[in-house]
Order: structure tokens, then sequence, then C-alpha cells
């Protein structure tokens, strides 16, 4: 019977723990490699000593540039040891941004895969600060001689509790990106919340799929949890349904996923054909999901139990989550809440000046917990408005009910104010999206001459369906008040999202707003 690491104070004592009680147990599976915990945690003593070769002091940032691999835990753990600070990367911004973030981070060594490297002179140039670029794979693959040539022994300093171990940037839907700093504490806080719910159990024969991106703090923590476990990842590079299918029916009963790739799922045919009966718990959140997406993946998951996780970046992910006990294929009331908080987490929902407010109000949610982030990376304005008052303030609205459910109603930028009316549009694109023939929908505001804000709705028609403006106002119309209907609708082929499934509204918003001084009325 395998055992959680629950004396661990450090990340990196997780791998020593395991290497210990199970050396020949296999932690990770990718691209044909398989490691095991005495190897992962070997491969951790080389990176830290080999980071400390070149000069790498405690607390000092370095970053991974790629897609998923075994590399990046193996990076993960290694700064864990060392007292440095690892930066996961999104690959899938431009040149610019990532030299912004190199250099805010004040990044000196950097770990690329090959497919990267058409950016790296580039970045080169834009980042003086960078000593070393260390290519992880391909012809010209450095990283594994770089690390088997490191001393293999491991120093044993004493690191954790609130020294920062990962440094993760804000989407930066708005201005430049942040860093955000999350301890080791915050890692075991969350260890602590899953291990008291019901859906936390692991077992020994337990396969858990990494295929969300490691720079987005669900696919880094999900990775963590089974490695905290004692389990062992099967992680694929990147977000995709047919790998998903195969690893499925391949064994793996693990997997967190955001709603986006849900719906690809299930309307995959390949997907409804394959034999997904080894998925036992599937994890879902990072963005809204709605109810006939979530119905559809229950019946497609016939065998797998279901667990809402409601979190942010700056929470080290989780804060609350809605349990398997609440979720039902035919649907129900507490299905369209995120749950309630987890052992060790508190939420209030508070007015503009901070005041608690009562059940059924909506206000903006207020976090507190052990996995809350230290702060923003040299940002000490936006650190104190963030944590004032000793809460996390989250900038989503919404309310809890009489039984602490959490229930989100939307981000407070985007409320959309129309003829004093406050709306918020997670609550029309759920209604929207319960219509046959739409896949995808986003509710945005646009200016208004006479009302300051429109409602407008952005809609992708499922494949081979028939949907008309007229048709889905009036769908609309019974089921939410007049004036939240949308006063007109736009038809496109997909929405806008980011890596880790996050609609980007602020793009869609842009077009519209073009030309004014500030997009709102």
């Amino acid at each position: 019977m395998i055992k959680p690491a629950e004396q661990a104070r450090s990340l990196g004592d997780v791998v020593r723990f395991h290497a210990g009680h199970q050396p020949e147990a296999i932690a990770q599976i990718f691209a044909g490699r398989r490691s095991s915990y005495r190897a992962l945690d070997e491969y951790a003593s080389r990176v830290a000593n080999g980071l400390r070769a070149q000069g790498r002091t405690p607390q000092q940032r370095i970053a991974y540039l790629g897609l998923n691999s075994d590399y990046f835990f193996e990076l993960l753990f290694g700064c864990a040891k060392a007292g440095t600070v690892l930066i996961g990367l999104n690959w899938r911004l431009a040149a610019a941004e990532l030299a912004f973030i190199l250099n805010d981070g004040e990044v000196k060594t950097l770990f690329i895969e090959s497919a990267f490297l058409p950016l790296l002179t580039q970045l080169r140039a834009a980042c003086p600060g960078i000593e070393a670029v260390i290519v992880c794979d391909g012809e010209g693959a450095e990283y594994p001689a770089w690390r088997d040539a490191q001393d293999s022994r491991d120093s044993q300093l004493e690191r954790g509790g609130d020294e920062v171990v990962m440094q993760m940037y804000t989407s930066g839907t708005t201005g430049q990106p942040k860093g955000v700093l999350i301890s080791h504490r915050a890692f075991f806080a969350q260890m602590a919340g899953a291990a008291a719910a019901d859906w936390g159990e692991w077992r020994d024969d337990d396969l858990s799929l990494v295929a969300m991106p490691s720079f987005h703090i669900g696919g880094t923590m999900w990775g963590f949890t089974a490695f905290y476990q004692g389990s062992t990842n099967l992680i694929l590079p990147a977000p995709d349904v047919a790998a998903v299918v195969q690893a499925v029916e391949s064994g793996a009963s693990k997997m967190f996923i955001v709603p986006a790739l849900l719906q690809a799922l299930v309307n995959d045919e390949a997907a409804q054909r394959a034999e997904l009966g080894a998925m036992r718990l599937i994890v879902y959140g990072a963005s809204p999901i709605s109810g006939d997406v979530l119905r559809r993946s229950l019946q497609l998951f016939g065998n797998a139990r279901f667990s809402q996780h409601y979190g942010m970046t700056e929470t080290a992910g989780t804060i609350c989550a809605l349990p398997p006990a609440d979720h039902d294929v035919r649907g129900n009331a507490r299905m369209n809440s995120c749950g309630r908080a987890l052992v060790g987490s508190e939420i209030r929902i508070a007015d503009a000046d901070g005041e608690p407010l009562p059940a059924g109000e909506v206000g903006e949610i207020l976090i507190r917990s052990d996995a809350v982030m230290n702060g923003y990376w040299k940002r000490g304005e936006a650190t104190a408005a963030a944590l004032s008052g000793g809460w996390y303030h989250s900038g989503d609205a919404g309310y809890l009910d009489a039984d602490g459910y959490l229930y989100i109603c939307d981000r407070i930028k985007d409320l959309i104010v129309s003829g004093a009316e406050n709306i918020y549009p997670a609550e029309v694109e759920n209604v929207l999206h319960s219509h046959e023939a739409v896949q995808d929908v986003a509710v945005i505001g646009v200016p208004d001459d006479r009302w300051g804000e429109a409602v407008k709705a952005v809609v992708v028609r499922r494949s081979g369906a028939e949907l008309s403006e007229a048709a889905l106002i009036e769908f609309a119309r019974s089921r939410i008040a007049g004036y939240k209907l949308p006063k007109s609708v736009d038809f496109v082929d997909e929405l806008p999202r980011n890596a880790s499934g996050k609609l980007l509204k602020h793009v869609l918003r842009a077009p519209y707003w073009e030309g004014r001084k500030r997009a709102v009325n």
C-alpha cells in the first residue's frame, strides 16, 4: 500500500520520501521514458547540483520553455532542492511576450525544447540577463548529458515553508502579466485540502493523466498531486483529444481537464466509440462549464466520478470543489455551483468596501488560505491591493447559498451595466448554451448610445446546425429577464481561448470598443 508524503515540508522531500519507501515504483512516463522514484529523486539532486555549479543561488529564477515533459518535473524538484525558483513559460506566447517574462523574472538559465529554438535568437538579443541556455531534446539535446554529468549526492539543504519554489505568470488579459509567487507551503495546503475530500483518495493502481499545460497551475498541481501520493503520472505533451482517448484506453484512471477539452471529447466520434471505462475520476475547472457539456460528459465517461474545482493561480489551484456526490447525469441545482470551500480554506462574499454580505447576495469572492500566493513579483501595490485585509480579492463575482455552496456569477470586470441594471454574462451564456444548436458561446457588453452597454452574444454553431439571431433570442426570452436578452448575435467559427481554455473576452470586446477612451459606458 503506497503512502502519501505526509511529513514532507518541501517539494524535494516528496521525491526523497518515495525514493526511500518505494524506490522502483514508476513515478512518471513520457514518450516511452519511464522514471522510477529512485531515478526521479536522483535526477532532482543532479539538477540542483548543476544549477549550483552554474552559480545559481537560492531564489534566483530559471525558466522552462517547452511542451509538457518529464524533464519539467525533474526541474521542479531540482529547484526545490536547490532553493531556486522555476518559471514555466507559456509556449503559445510571441517572442516579445516571452522576453518580457524572462526579463521581469531576471532569469539566468533557460531550458528550451528544440521546437522553440527559432525564437532563441530573438530571446537572446532581448534578454541579456540569460547566462546559460540548455536544449532539452532533438538532435542537439544537451539536457540529459548536462544532468547526468552532475554530482548525484543530495545536499539535504533545509528548504520549504514560505520560500518561493515557483513563479507563474497570470494570463495578462489586461496590461503586462504579473508573476505569482507560489511557496512550498501553498503546495502542501493544496494536498491537505484534497486529503479531506471524498474525491481525494488514491489507489495503488491509479494512473494519473497529465494533459493540461505545465505552465498552468492546473497542470503542475495535478502532476504534483500524483507525486505526493506516490502514484504514476502519464504525461502528454499537450492537450489533445485523440491522445487523451488513447491514454484512457491504455488505463489512465484520473485526470484534470478543462471544460473546453471536455466539450471537444463529447463531440468527438472516436471518443464516442472508445472504451473509457478505466477512468475513475475527472477533475474539471479553470473556466465555466455548461450544463449540457457536463451532462454529456457524465454519459460519455459512465464509470467516472466528476469533481468540479474552482481556484486560480493566486491560490495555487483549488479553493472549493463540487464533489462527485453532487453530480447527476439528469442535472440538479447544485451542479450550477462550484461547491464548498476545501478544509483549510475560507470564502467570504464582500461588498465594494470589503464588508461581508449575507447568503444569496452577489459580491466579490474573497479567499483566505495557506494556499494563497506570497504576492506578485516586484509588484508591491498590486500585492497590497490583492491581499488587502488578510484576504485574497479574486475579482470574481458570486454568492454563497445557505449551505455554503459557491455560485460564480462572473468576473467583476466583465459585468455589463445596461440601463443601470447589472447583468452577469455567465448567466446569459448558460441559457444560450442549452440550445441544441449552440456549440460555444460568449456574452459581452458593447457600446449602446441609449443604455450605455448592450448585451451581445458571440456564438459558435454546432456542425451542420442552422440557427438564426432571431431564433436564439426568442429561445432565451422565456428563460431570462428581458433586460438580460442579447440585443444582437454574431456567429463565428471559434472563440478565442488561451492554452488553459480560458475565454479571452478582451479579444472579443476590442473591435466593438475601438476608438473609445474606455471600454465601458
